[in-house]
Formats: structure tokens, sequence, C-alpha cells
């Protein structure tokens, strides 16, 4: 006799599911990908931008609605989801006079997508949870190719479960991986162990692939064949070629790799980690800055040793 679930006996409803009202602050490179994943997905997506003119350009390609104020965009969300620059501008859109919390009713869930500090992540939960708000830090990794390829991975602190468990099917829009880690603020130094990560691979495969150049070897080659050994990485997959030809438009600028690698920086100092690797890239990633490469890609570093 075959199983059958009690799902497979329930009756049939032809009551339609209404779809989740979502707020998506900040349309960048990230965010406005990343909303686009959950319009697509069948959700209500409210749309807004610092600069007016961005939010209305993703309603013109996705339909939906944008609105001129954090607080306009919140009032009627299910769930809030931002993405933007830093502790300033997430504190500006949560705290601010026309900020989310002004208008966010009981019960509904606010989604931190920005890498910002886990303080402050901390700081936010708290006031959440004062105002009957669930609040996930939830800072990604994957870049714009990513999210345009809803293939991000999303690292979350939030202090109730069952909140995470209400927004992680949303995040799968545009996520590979989404995962809780900890209490609030831990998303965000898990992405700072990214970033610390990140850093030295790039600093490594930079001075490899020089090192190839100057050798007279023919990179490709070399990447290839050192590609399906122990130094495998993303970066090398997707940058050892792109660094030797010296081109460096594919994504995350060095500017927000150093406010990345402040806030991990800054986060050493209190808990005593010893970082000598990060703080030297931190200060090479200085030097591009220096030359004009603030706007460059983070592969740019390898610039400092073929045009020392």
């Amino acid at each position: 006799m075959n199983d059958v679930s009690a799902a497979d006996d329930a009756p049939e409803s032809d009551e339609e599911v209404e779809p989740t009202r979502i707020a998506f602050l900040g349309m960048g490179v990230m965010g406005a990908p990343m909303a686009r994943h959950l319009a697509r997905a069948g959700n209500s997506v409210t749309v807004y931008n610092r600069t007016a003119a961005k939010a209305l350009a993703w309603v013109a390609l996705n339909g939906h609605g944008a609105s001129p104020t954090p607080a306009e965009a919140a009032e009627d969300a299910d769930v809030v989801m931002m993405c933007v620059g830093n502790d300033d501008d997430v504190r500006e859109v949560v705290l601010g006079n026309h900020g989310v919390l002004t208008t966010m009713r009981s019960g509904a869930t606010l989604v931190d997508h920005t890498t910002a500090s886990a303080g402050l992540a901390r700081e936010i939960s708290e006031e959440c949870a004062g105002r009957g708000i669930g609040f996930v830090d939830a800072p990604v990794s994957g870049g714009q190719a990513g999210a345009e390829n809803g293939q991000l991975t999303v690292m979350c602190g939030c202090d109730d479960e069952a909140v995470f468990e209400r927004v992680a099917p949303l995040m799968a829009a545009f996520a590979k991986s989404c995962v809780r880690l900890g209490d609030a603020g831990a998303g965000q130094l898990t992405k700072m162990v990214n970033q610390i990560c990140v850093a030295g691979v790039v600093q490594g495969l930079a001075e490899g692939v020089n090192f190839a150049q100057r050798a007279g070897l023919d990179v490709d080659q070399v990447v290839d064949v050192i590609g399906k050994g122990a130094a495998q990485s993303w970066q090398m997959d997707n940058r050892a070629r792109t660094m030797a030809e010296g081109q460096f438009d594919f994504g995350f600028a060095v500017d927000w790799m150093r406010k990345d690698l402040g806030i991990v920086l800054d986060e050493a100092s209190r808990n005593g980690a010893r970082l000598p690797i990060t703080a030297l890239v931190d200060q090479l990633y200085a030097q591009v800055q220096q030359r004009g490469g603030e706007r460059w890609d983070t592969s740019s570093l390898i610039d400092l040793l073929t045009n020392p």
C-alpha cells in the first residue's frame, strides 16, 4: 500500500495566497538585481533609493512601485530589506526622521543586507525588538555577478530563529546559500571573516600572476594547471586572466573593500585579533586609491606590482 501524506488528502483550495509585501531600499549594483529577483518570485515590491532616478529606472524595467522616502516604502510592508552603503546610511534609512522604524508595523521584519558593523546590527536589533519588529543582519557575498545571477551567499545574524525562518525563503530568490550563524551581529562578523580571507587571497593571486609574467610563463596555461590543485580559488577562476590583462572593471570597487576592511580592523581592535596581512592589504588598497583606482575592482592590487 502506498504511503499518502496528509497533505495529499487535504481538499484543494481556490483561495489565492497574498503576495508578500516587500520594501527594498538601495538600488545599487547589488540591491537592484536582488529586488528584481524578489519581484520575479511573485512578491509585491516597493523600492526606494536616495537618488530617486535609480528607483524610477528600476520600476520602468520591472514594474511595481517606488516611494520617495524609506518611511513611505515601509509603511505597508511585511518585510523591509535594504542594501545601502555604510553604517551612516543604515542609520539614516532606519533611525532617521524619515526612517523605516517610523512606519513599520509590529510583526514585520527588517533585513539588512548592507556590510556594516556588528555593533550597529545589535543596536538596531534591540531597537526593533522594543517595537515588536523582527531583525536580521544579512550581509552578502558573491559580488555583482552573484546578485545578477541569484547566486549570493547570505550570512545571517538574528536573535529569534522563528524570525529568520520566516524570511529565509524570500532570500532564496537571490541566494544559493542562506545560513543563520548566531544572534544579531553574527552575520556581520562572518562577513568580516569573509573579507579577511578574500584580502589575503587576492594579494597572493596578484603576486603569483605577476611572478608568472616576469618569469616568462603563459599565465593562462599556468592558471589551467594550478587551478586544478591546492591553489584553486574563486578569485583565481574569475580574476587571474583579467588581472594579467590589466582589466579592473568587474564589480566590487576598491573604495568599498577599504570600507569593509576598516570595519574589520575596528572590530579586531576590540576583540584582540591580530590581522597583519589584512592591515597590509588595506594599505595596499590605499595606494591603489592614490593612483586613481578608487572604482577599480579589488583585483587591481596587481597594478602596484606591474606598474610600481
